[in-house]
């Protein structure tokens, strides 16, 4: 029960944040280009700079040579949740304009926007370097193959483009985690002021994450949430099969119960926000993309509680 409050109660901190962020949005205090200012500001700036303080101030070299070997297991939990897309995709008989954003979406999470702000309170930031290591797995999975199904969706020959895909993956986030772990493996430390900037400007990337969901789900409109095939696949993809999978991979290990339970919540986050802006891009279906954004979002708020205590009694 103790387990349960506790994941309610990080939940209700969230979900207050992305409260705000909606009732603002539907009073118009945000014009169409907030949302784009927003996301910006947490990826371009606020992340990286929290990246670099938290790994900086919290890590040691040993506990990050012992973690970034566990990205194996990301990799591997994603490579077949794609294959088990194409299943779903034929399974669920998936209109075929939305085969590449069905599977995009499918094996994708949510990793920053909400998964961090989700691990940060229940966990706290012991959980900082298990929730990177997943992101750059991630991250990497979308800004190539996702991206890939995606603009295969809207232009029919999608083509891969190698400069751009690598600009995507080493994005601020990343650089600003790689730049975190090069300190602290060559112990160097940078001057008070500049770590103490770091931290105020870090300490914006969960806040502006949570208002910017809220936004999201507002310029979605809460009135075109609907059940059908296309969502109820990605729906179970992202609540039932991708947890499952990575409790299958990672419960019979050793690694740390932290990392475990991460890894986890982690697999069973909401569709990346980042879905309806590609699908845009390349002329696909950007309102499905949208609408299952805001729903799988929703529906983690209540997905999470349960399976924290499912994990807290497994792990």
């Amino acid at each position: 029960m103790a387990v349960f409050i506790r994941s309610v109660s990080g939940v209700l901190i969230i979900l207050v944040m992305i409260g705000l962020g909606y009732v603002l949005s539907r009073r118009g205090w945000f014009d169409d280009q907030a949302p784009k200012l927003i996301a910006r500001l947490v990826t371009q700036i606020a992340l990286p700079a929290y990246m670099i303080s938290t790994i900086t101030a919290k890590f040691s070299a040993e506990t990050l040579k012992r973690t970034l070997p566990d990205l194996r297991f990301p990799v591997i939990s994603m490579l077949i949740m794609f294959g088990l897309s194409i299943v779903a995709f034929h399974a669920f008989r998936i209109k075929p304009g939305h085969r590449g954003l069905f599977e995009s979406m499918f094996l994708n999470s949510n990793t920053v926007f909400v998964g961090l702000p989700v691990n940060e309170a229940l966990f706290g930031p012991k959980s900082l370097p298990f929730v990177l290591v997943y992101y750059m797995a991630n991250t990497t999975f979308f800004w190539t193959l996702g991206v890939y199904l995606i603009q295969r969706d809207g232009q029919g020959n999608a083509k891969f483009d190698l400069k751009q895909t690598l600009k995507k993956i080493f994005s601020p986030p990343l650089l600003g985690f790689i730049v975190g772990v090069i300190l602290v493996l060559l112990d160097i430390q940078l001057p008070g002021w500049i770590m103490q900037d770091f931290q105020y400007i870090g300490g914006l990337t969960i806040p502006l994450s949570m208002i910017f969901i809220g936004t999201a789900i507002a310029g979605a409109g809460l009135q075109n949430i609907h059940v059908d095939r296309d969502s109820l696949g990605i729906l179970l993809g992202r609540f039932i099969v991708a947890p499952v999978l990575m409790g299958l991979l990672v419960l019979p290990t050793s690694m740390p119960i932290l990392m475990k339970q991460v890894f986890i919540l982690q697999a069973a986050m909401p569709v990346m926000t980042n879905a309806p802006v590609v699908a845009k891009l390349y002329r696909a279906d950007a309102d499905y993309a949208a609408i299952m954004v805001t729903e799988t979002t929703l529906l983690s708020l209540v997905v999470i509680p349960i399976l924290m205590v499912i994990v807290q009694h497994v792990a």
